[in-house]
């Protein structure tokens, strides 16, 4: 089964039970996805951009997505046994989901994603000063 043939049926938690063994293309980068190398039996998102798909509604592996749109990569986070997931955003309609990472995703990507917030604040940084005086904080730069 390929991927965007996901109107596939299946009974309902097939996925929970068997493992994902297919192949597919990405749609953001365009590379070939096989299921060796992620670590586990279940190939959700591409290694190399992090990029998925909107397939599952409720329950992971349920397929019932209407939607179909890409899942894109907008951060990370870590459980609470130290493993990273990533959190996708559908850019149809707007669902967020969690992922856990895979063995072989790329790791500058992961690592940026890590770093987003750091390298994009949501202030100016030449407003810094301004902004602690605000929180009654010291707040000056040596100079």
């Amino acid at each position: 089964m390929n991927r965007e043939n996901k109107r596939r049926s299946y009974e309902k938690g097939y996925y929970k039970t068997h493992r994902c063994d297919d192949v597919f293309t990405c749609k953001v980068c365009g590379r070939m996805v096989v299921p060796f190398g992620a670590g586990s039996s279940h190939r959700n998102h591409c290694p190399n951009c992090l990029s998925s798909l909107h397939l599952d509604h409720e329950e992971p592996g349920d397929r019932a997505a209407d939607c179909g749109g890409v899942m894109e990569p907008i951060s990370v986070w870590v459980r609470k046994n130290g493993e990273w997931a990533i959190i996708h955003r559908c850019r149809v309609c707007g669902k967020l989901s969690s992922n856990r990472i895979a063995a072989d995703d790329n790791p500058l990507k992961l690592m940026s994603l890590a770093m987003r917030p750091v390298g994009q604040p949501p202030f100016p940084l030449e407003h810094i000063e301004e902004l602690t005086d605000m929180m009654g904080g010291e707040g000056r730069l040596i100079r």
